[in-house]
Formats: C-alpha cells, structure tokens, sequence
C-alpha cells in the first residue's frame, strides 16, 4: 500500500475544520444543555454531532489516513491550551482525541474515507459516541441507565452530524472547491 503525504493545504484544511468545530462547540454545547439538563446528561451528547462532523468531514475533505485524527488531536490541543468551554484541563487531550481514534479505526476498518453517505453517519456516530463514553468515563461517571441514554442519543446526533459532513462536502464538489477524486467510493458500499 503506498503511503500518501500530507500537503501544506492539507494541514491548513484540518486545521481550520479544528477551529471551526471548537467555535461551534462553544455556541451549541449551551443550548443542548436546555434539552438534556433535565434528563441528568451532558449537553456535549446532543450537540456533539454538530461539532463531530467536522472529524469526518477533515477525512471526507483530505481522503488521507489520519486526517480525522490529526482534526481531533488539533482541537485537543487548542481546547486545553486556551481553556476553552469543553476544557476539562489535560484530560481533554483523552477525550478529544478518543473520538478521533475511533473514527480512524472505523474508515480503517470498513476501508472507506468519508466516501458515501453511510460511512460519513457511521462515522459520526462513531465518533460522538466515543467521545460521549470517553467523557463519561473521564469526568462524570454516569450511572449505568443514564450512561446508556446518552450512547444512544449520542449515536443518533453523531450520525446526523456525518451526514450534514456529507452533503457539506458534496456541496463543496459541485462549486468545484473540492475534487471528485477524494469523493470516490473507496470501499464495497456506494450510498450517495
């Protein structure tokens, strides 16, 4: 397998898709906190599909191995170096990146890179649902059935979040910013 080499307008993608996610996070997080206060969850497990998509849409974009990794080791750094709404001081270098490892490990796995609609909600699904578990298991050590309410919740907004980085990324072919080549399929699965 030859090894692609990520260029200079690769890192500035991933590294404004960081940005982008980490100022999202900081206006939605708040709101999702009215809707999941009352049911003793983490607002981050609603909103995170909102800010999770831009994981998957750093390896829709690039289509290199790594990219929704280097996207999440990225925030990871930004988040705890300026305290940040989300920061949770040095364990945020877990909890960020978990997300971005378990996004990598899926489009390893399934062989794809962001390519069609199913793997992009796969993959946002994996990646708010890692996040959601790796927060708990950091800082708030939900009991079981609250645990359990939001994987689920988490799973569904994270899936809807790899969606909306799909037909964004679709958007972005058709103006002729983004080439066909990284939106080709690269698995068994063609959905869009």
């Amino acid at each position: 397998m030859q090894r692609s080499h990520y260029k200079l307008s690769d890192y500035l993608i991933l590294s404004m898709l960081a940005a982008l996610g980490i100022a999202i996070k900081s206006i939605i997080v708040p709101l999702a906190q009215i809707i999941t206060g009352p049911l003793f969850i983490p607002g981050g497990v609603l909103a995170g599909g909102f800010y999770m998509m831009f994981l998957v849409l750093g390896q829709t974009l690039v289509g290199k191995r790594g990219s929704a990794f280097m996207v999440s080791l990225i925030q990871a750094v930004l988040v705890t170096i300026t305290g940040t709404l989300g920061s949770h001081g040095a364990v945020s270098l877990f909890t960020y990146t978990f997300s971005g490892m378990a996004v990598e490990l899926w489009f390893m796995l399934s062989r794809h890179r962001g390519c069609c609609a199913l793997c992009c909600f796969i993959g946002g699904m994996v990646a708010n649902m890692a996040g959601s578990f790796a927060v708990n298991l950091a800082i708030f050590k939900l009991p079981f059935v609250p645990l359990m309410l939001s994987i689920c919740i988490a799973a569904l907004s994270g899936g809807l979040g790899g969606l909306v980085a799909r037909m964004v990324a679709l958007n972005l072919e058709k103006t002729g910013v983004l080439s066909s080549k990284s939106t080709e399929p690269r698995g068994n699965i063609s959905v869009l």
